[in-house]
């Protein structure tokens, strides 16, 4: 499985990590990586002590997370995963997740895509980044139900259902004649 490149990097990273949007986008995006580097975490300063709790949590859950977390969204929301696919490529085997207002975007190579959409969902819904990076990492501990195997167990259950229909159609046209 090949890496996909990030592709566009919206000038409204540069709020995760208080610089001002008029930055070079190349400084912004060296500093989210420099703090989530040194704490998992790059935010507001108001959100980063409950964010790195969560962080610690996660760590506690088995889940290396990276938190980002933009004070404002960009004009869409697609360039959230690029950044958490730039910041998941510098910390191989973390799973990333980026929040803006209303908006959230990941990154893993340990969760399938769409778990981390679940947990995408949970976290933008939340009323603050702290509970929605909670949302998230609650999300990727949710077990999911096993659909593959209920659906193997409901394929095998109507073939046997099939033969034995057959078999009981056939005896009782030996017994009736």
């Amino acid at each position: 499985m090949t890496t996909p490149t990030p592709v566009y990097i919206p000038v409204e990273v540069c709020s995760a990590v208080g610089l001002p949007a008029s930055s070079p986008l190349g400084s912004c995006m060296d500093k989210v990586q420099s703090e989530v580097s040194a704490d998992a975490v790059a935010a507001p300063a108001a959100d980063v002590p409950g964010l790195r709790e969560v962080v610690r949590g996660a760590a506690d859950r088995g889940v290396d997370l990276k938190v980002v977390v933009l004070a404002q969204s960009p004009p869409i929301d697609t360039p959230l995963r690029d950044i958490a696919t730039e910041v998941g490529q510098a910390h191989p085997g973390s799973t990333v997740l980026v929040l803006s207002p209303g908006w959230a975007g990941s990154y893993s190579n340990t969760y399938d895509r769409v778990l981390l959409e679940a947990g995408q969902d949970v976290a933008k819904l939340a009323p603050n980044p702290v509970q929605g990076a909670q949302n998230f990492v609650d999300q990727l501990s949710t077990p999911i139900f096993p659909w593959t195997e209920f659906t193997i167990f409901l394929v095998v259950g109507v073939a046997g259902a099939a033969v034995a229909t057959r078999f009981l159609r056939a005896a009782a046209a030996r017994h009736s004649s």
